[in-house]
């Protein structure tokens, strides 16, 4: 963002009444820590929903942590989080609804962004303006756009932003691939990535006032302005239109898809397709596709598909999320519990369990995978291990779900350059961004 654009957006927000700001001339250069392999971090969770506590096992005195912040635009999550610390932590986090007074304090030096989708690439950037590293969830981005920002941005601020899918930190999934990379079911050409659950019907998008301690202006952030619609708070927003959520795919495909691609180590796709549609309770306030199956080509005859069901629980493959991968020799499946190796005949000859406590299809989720994601995030921001997923690959595999969308909501199939994922349709191309609020447009 410009200065002047920066300093609207304070005026709106409750920096403004606490006396700071972001002054004309202040560079992130100004707010740098040089932290060492045995400093403290200090941390802040913005967005105080599901996955906060998948964070809650990392402040281990161990992990030489503090949160500094716990920040969220509904008082109420606030004071839920606060108990629910009130036993773990020796002290009280600061609180705000505002995460640019987060940003503006010198000492933090990472922030965990668990807002909804449409605020994740906004604030991870403006996070990292301010000299902060980045933990974000899944998907990293709310269009293919800014996820090729993120990437522009950390390596301008020099920053580590880690996003939050959390298998690549499992380490019965890191073996596996690495077998399946050095030739275990032969030359591996095709993945499958799954996803079943058995959602129910959503409230009817009704507008209502806001809850009454819910600040509905920051909610939406970067996203147009709109009437508040009964329940849009509390998770619905996945469903009720595009403005703010990335649906089914963005929401859980991007664990998979993620997998997938790195277990056949390829890019960017040269073409996708997709059959989608609203299949069940077609008079609910679900506003997208609740069951998709996405096939991505690419240049060297190896092929993803996305099998995303949302509303129907049958388990077509094994559990209800997970990755198969093809191979010349055999067949490997792996999820976040376990992975097994088929012969071509179809004999199972080999398996391994994690034991993980990984939550699958719970709302929220968390487990020893996420903590070990999380301070594998840690130990990369003092030097001591590389990400295990940074921006580039999250960016990589947050863009299939963006393309699987694209093509779903035109009801086309879209040819893609593969060198960068970028459509060569132009309807499809006005996609690739969105539009913001004023005052939020990226610029770098």
């Amino acid at each position: 963002m410009s200065n002047s654009n920066r300093r609207d957006f304070i005026k709106k927000s409750s920096l403004a009444a606490a006396g700071l700001s972001f002054a004309t001339g202040t560079s992130a250069a100004s707010y740098k820590r040089i932290i060492g392999a045995n400093d403290r971090l200090n941390i802040a969770f913005i967005g105080l929903g599901r996955r906060v506590g998948a964070y809650v096992p990392s402040l281990e005195k161990k992990n030489n942590v503090r949160l500094a912040y716990l920040c969220d635009v509904k008082k109420s999550q606030i004071d839920r989080a606060l108990e629910e610390l009130k036993d773990i932590l020796p002290y009280k986090p600061n609180t705000t609804e505002d995460m640019l007074e987060v940003f503006g304090d010198k000492d933090v030096d990472a922030i965990f962004n668990a807002t909804p989708d449409h605020w994740h690439a906004p604030g991870s950037w403006m996070a990292m303006e301010q000299g902060k590293h980045v933990y974000v969830e899944k998907p990293c981005s709310h269009n293919p756009w800014e996820g090729e920002l993120l990437v522009q941005y950390a390596k301008k601020y020099d920053k580590v932003i880690q996003m939050g899918n959390q298998q690549r930190s499992s380490y019965h999934t890191i073996e596996i691939i690495k077998e399946i990379q050095n030739g275990i079911i032969g030359d591996a050409y095709k993945a499958v990535a799954y996803y079943n659950n058995s959602r129910g019907e959503v409230p009817q998008q009704i507008k209502q006032a806001a809850p009454s301690d819910l600040n509905w202006d920051l909610w939406q952030g970067p996203a147009p302005r709109q009437d508040y619609f009964h329940n849009t708070w509390d998770y619905n927003w996945h469903w009720y239109g595009w403005n703010w959520g990335t649906a089914e795919t963005g929401n859980n495909a991007t664990h998979e898809l993620d997998v997938a691609r790195w277990a056949l180590q390829l890019e960017f796709p040269n073409k996708v397709t997709t059959d989608s549609g609203k299949r069940h309770y077609k008079d609910d306030g679900w506003e997208m596709y609740d069951t998709m199956y996405a096939t991505f080509e690419f240049d060297n005859g190896k092929t993803i598909n996305w099998d995303g069901k949302s509303r129907n629980g049958y388990s077509t493959y094994t559990g209800g999320r997970g990755t198969v991968i093809y191979g010349t020799e055999g067949t490997v499946l792996v999820d976040r519990e376990h992975y097994e190796v088929f012969d071509r005949s179809g004999k199972k000859v080999k398996e391994k369990s994690s034991g993980s406590s990984e939550g699958g299809l719970v709302l929220g989720g968390g487990g020893d995978m996420s903590t070990d994601h999380v301070v594998n995030f840690y130990d990369a921001i003092r030097g001591q291990a590389k990400l295990n997923s940074p921006i580039d690959e999250g960016a990589k595999s947050s863009l299939l779900c963006h393309l699987a969308n694209i093509s779903s909501r035109l009801n086309k199939s879209l040819e893609l350059d593969s060198s960068n994922g970028h459509i060569f349709d132009r309807e499809g191309m006005k996609l690739w961004e969105r539009q913001y609020a004023a005052g939020f447009e990226p610029i770098i």
